[in-house]
């Protein structure tokens, strides 16, 4: 088995990211989504990479199809672990912001890596996620999810698509679709009248908070240059499931990881 190269060798990183306060906070609260540029430094994400490339190809992956048929792949955790994937979605950078903008201690609801290919990663349609974990157990939206870019997301590639502000809404129906859950179409298409469209185009290690009601699709990956994205999603403790539907989503003690964690992880192989 590969081990990771050394890290010590360079400075620690410096506890510099991004902190939310109020005036992030209202941007999040008027549009659904917020940015956090550089969040993690190119080594953290070549770490992730690395891993992810070792030991997610060809192994646990989920293959869904849009409508077009297109494969879309994903591998998915269903509670934080001790693994590179953990320290990022038990980092304190990412946590303590998940904490300011649903203003309560949150716990990891789920987490997954999306892996849409050269060529032919397909498209995720129109969709809220609240539009199912509701049916899940979660009786109000105080959830979010933090995309990280694990490659950098274009429109060519298929980043992801939002239409700001439409977390308002609420939560509208959804129907099952191929092996995707879609949001009720004359719901979206009275939407994109209505909110601004905003492709979320991303470099290596950015990241963005999104609400649970906003929604939110992407293009399929018809350029030559793949897009993976590492996807965290939060729930606050007072609004765990009252019911157990799914192996994920189930309320699980959160117990966040220091600043430099991965750095940390990577020495250790």
């Amino acid at each position: 088995m590969a081990t990771q190269p050394e890290l010590s060798a360079q400075p620690k990183l410096a506890p510099d990211f991004p902190r939310f306060a109020g005036g992030e906070v209202e941007t999040y609260n008027a549009k659904g989504f917020l940015f956090a540029r550089r969040l993690f430094a190119p080594e953290e994400i070549d770490c992730m990479k690395r891993e992810a490339e070792r030991n997610l190809v060809g192994a646990f992956v989920l293959h869904k199809a849009d409508r077009a048929g297109n494969p879309v792949d994903l591998a998915m955790w269903n509670s934080p672990q001790d693994d590179i994937y953990g320290m990022f979605s038990r980092n304190e950078r990412v946590v303590k912001n998940v904490e300011t903008l649903l203003g309560g201690q949150v716990y990891l609801y789920s987490a997954k890596m999306i892996m849409k290919n050269a060529r032919e990663g397909g498209a995720w349609e129109w969709h809220q996620d609240y539009g199912y974990w509701y049916d899940y157990g979660c009786l109000v939206p105080s959830m979010l999810s933090c995309l990280i870019a694990v490659d950098r997301a274009t429109r060519e590639n298929g980043c992801l698509q939002v239409l700001s502000g439409s977390h308002v809404m609420g939560r509208i129906n959804h129907d099952r679709i191929n092996e995707q859950t879609m949001a009720n179409p004359e719901h979206v298409e009275a939407a994109i009248a209505r909110f601004p469209l905003v492709y979320l185009e991303l470099d290596t290690g950015d990241a963005v908070f999104f609400h649970c009601n906003l929604l939110h699709r992407s293009d399929a990956n018809r350029s030559d240059h793949r897009r993976w994205n590492f996807i965290a999603s939060y729930n606050t403790v007072e609004n765990k499931p009252y019911k157990r539907v799914r192996d994920y989503g189930n309320y699980e003690p959160l117990i966040q990881v220091p600043f430099n964690a991965i750095r940390d992880f990577a020495n250790r192989g």
